[in-house]
Order: C-alpha cells, then sequence, then structure tokens
C-alpha cells in the first residue's frame, strides 16, 4: 500500500490524488498508475486503470491477471470495479473508502457481485488514514478555490 501511496504523490495537479500499484504472484510490481483524467482530458485514465493497462502489457499472458493484486488509495469506482472483474485481477487490496462513488461495499458492490463469472478477492480499509492524507489536503484545497 505504500507504493500505491507513493503514487498517488505524482498525480497529475488537478487530478484527484488516487495511486494503484499492481504485483504479481511473487510480489514485484508490473503496473503503476495515478489518476491523469484532467490532466489527459480522459475520462477512463484512473489510476487502477492505467496501472493494469500496465500489467496486462508486463505479464504478457493476454488480459487475465488472476495471478496479481492490484494495491490502490481509494475504493475503485464502478468502472474500476469493473476492469478489475472483467481483467479477472485474483485480488483488490483498497486503503481510503469511497462514500460517494465506492463500488466495492460502500455505494455498491460490484466487484463481489455473484451474477459474475469472476469474482477478485477484495480487503479494503488497509491504511485508510494514510491513504486519505492526499485527499484530504486535495479536496481542502478544492473547496478553498471555490470560496
Amino acid at each position: 500500500m505504500r507504493l500505491a501511496i507513493a503514487e498517488a504523490a505524482h498525480t497529475a495537479p488537478g487530478d484527484v490524488p488516487v495511486g494503484a500499484v499492481v504485483v504479481d504472484a511473487e510480489g514485484r510490481v508490473v503496473g503503476r498508475g495515478s489518476n491523469r483524467r484532467e490532466a489527459d482530458g480522459d475520462p477512463l485514465a484512473h489510476a487502477e486503470v492505467i496501472a493494469l493497462r500496465e500489467a496486462t502489457r508486463a505479464v504478457g499472458d493476454g488480459w487475465r491477471l488472476e495471478q496479481c493484486t492490484l494495491v490502490v488509495t481509494l475504493e475503485p469506482c464502478v468502472m474500476c470495479a469493473g476492469a478489475c472483474v472483467m481483467g479477472r485481477v485474483g485480488r483488490v487490496v483498497f486503503g481510503a473508502w469511497s462514500p460517494k462513488t465506492g463500488a466495492c461495499g460502500s455505494i455498491a458492490d460490484v466487484i463481489r457481485d455473484p451474477a459474475h463469472a469472476f469474482t477478485p478477492q477484495v480487503r479494503g480499509g488497509v491504511l485508510a488514514d494514510e491513504c486519505s492524507v492526499y485527499l484530504r489536503e486535495f479536496f481542502e484545497r478544492q473547496r478553498q478555490s471555490e470560496a
């Protein structure tokens, strides 16, 4: 999780500071990402999607990431939870819960929906306080600039 927190620190200015890493079965980092939606003008440029794309290229076993773990500082949204299911990510570990957009138990539980043919393991709340630091600071700055 600390590697994902470090990725969050590299988030492009103006983007919500979320960081993600994908590790393989041996614990090697095979993908990294931080939010780039605003920087790239791309609604799909979430930290998780960037990290999953990089991991898919690094693993070289097609698109299946069953032996991998996605570690992300914020609970994945519906799109990212769906990407984990469709990419067959074996395990998802996240830090801070997302009470507005979370899709791993907060608002919805897309990732563990029994209708899916594949269901990743999920663990939330890992180093949640540390993961929340950049998020709190970002949203405080946003509120101040709007005032």
